[in-house]
């Protein structure tokens, strides 16, 4: 599988990365290092002892710039990204911002990678909390985009204690959870490690179940990827990502009920119940005569030891 990495670039000399990193322009470069830590989530190979694997360890990245190279996204450029993308083979695309604008243009790329059956998975809020108006940091649970967008799987973090962290951006109705608090992965070069937070690389972690689900089944279209991934997760509040599940799950038909129109289970009759109260029967007389011949054996001895003799 390809997955499309629309971020800040996606460094080629990453070890665990070697050999699989396709880029576009000068997404081949990344001074900011956050599409290097989402590609190794999504598809980093161990490198040695401690390393860090991703989801889908030998799936392919295209690394396609959705920012200038400060790390600045805009709806322009992650539209332009999405459409590059597929376009160039992407059966996934990943993306790493959450917009607050953009809506109509990014939902026209959306869109046009749904037609090419690809699955768009996106943070369904920025990794750290916005500023609002006035400057001051707005909590509110808003919408963002390309999450918002009905055919994107948006996704946001929880952390090893299964909840969010109490500073992190609220979100507004995702559709998935997954590990995104205190995540371990990898820089744009060399091989040592570094620690992120945030929806974004939650998004990354889905990404990855999603290319490995495609993988294993290829039939599978991006809205029953998609589907898999939904139905297949740990139920919560938010579903969580069950990555193993959603490999394995046997979902119903759409639009039926689990056993819908299956023939009706025939059971045998039930046995006789006579055969059954004559064992009784006959067991219970073997009992008692049983008893009967015991209590004369002891009995009777007594009896003839104490010269006993029926009553007249």
């Amino acid at each position: 599988m390809t997955v499309a990495v629309v971020d800040t670039g996606v460094g080629e000399q990453s070890p665990a990365l070697s050999g699989r990193v396709t880029a576009e322009g000068e997404a081949g470069k990344d001074c900011v290092g956050h599409g290097s830590f989402a590609a190794g989530l999504i598809a980093g190979a161990p490198t040695g002892s401690g390393a860090v694997t991703g989801v889908a360890p030998a799936a392919r990245i295209l690394a396609v710039r959705g920012t200038d190279e400060y790390g600045n996204g805009s709806a322009q450029l992650v539209a332009q990204g999405i459409e590059s993308a597929v376009d160039n083979g992407a059966e996934v695309v990943y993306v790493g911002l959450a917009l607050n604008t953009g809506d109509d243009e990014l939902a026209r790329a959306v869109a046009y990678a749904d037609s090419k059956d690809a699955l768009v998975v996106a943070p369904a809020a920025p990794d750290v909390v916005p500023d609002g108006a006035d400057g001051k940091p707005d909590t509110r649970a808003r919408k963002y985009w390309p999450a918002s967008i009905p055919q994107v799987l948006s996704v946001a973090d929880y952390g090893p204690t299964g909840t969010r962290p109490e500073d992190a951006p609220a979100v507004l109705a995702p559709d998935l959870a997954a590990p995104g608090d205190s995540v371990v992965g990898i820089g744009p070069e060399g091989s040592g490690h570094f620690i992120g937070s945030g929806s974004s690389l939650a998004a990354a972690y889905t990404a990855g179940a999603a290319a490995l689900i495609r993988s294993y089944q290829p039939t599978l279209s991006a809205a029953q990827v998609s589907r898999r991934l939904l139905e297949a997760a740990y139920p919560d509040e938010v579903p969580k990502l069950d990555v193993y599940a959603g490999m394995t799950v046997v979902l119903p038909p759409r639009g039926t009920t689990a056993g819908a129109g299956t023939a009706p289970a025939h059971l045998p009759p039930a046995a006789p119940h006579e055969p059954r109260e004559r064992s009784l029967l006959l067991g219970g007389g073997a009992l008692v005569v049983v008893l009967l011949v015991g209590a004369a054996m002891v009995i009777v001895p007594r009896g003839k030891a104490r010269r006993w003799r029926a009553a007249a």
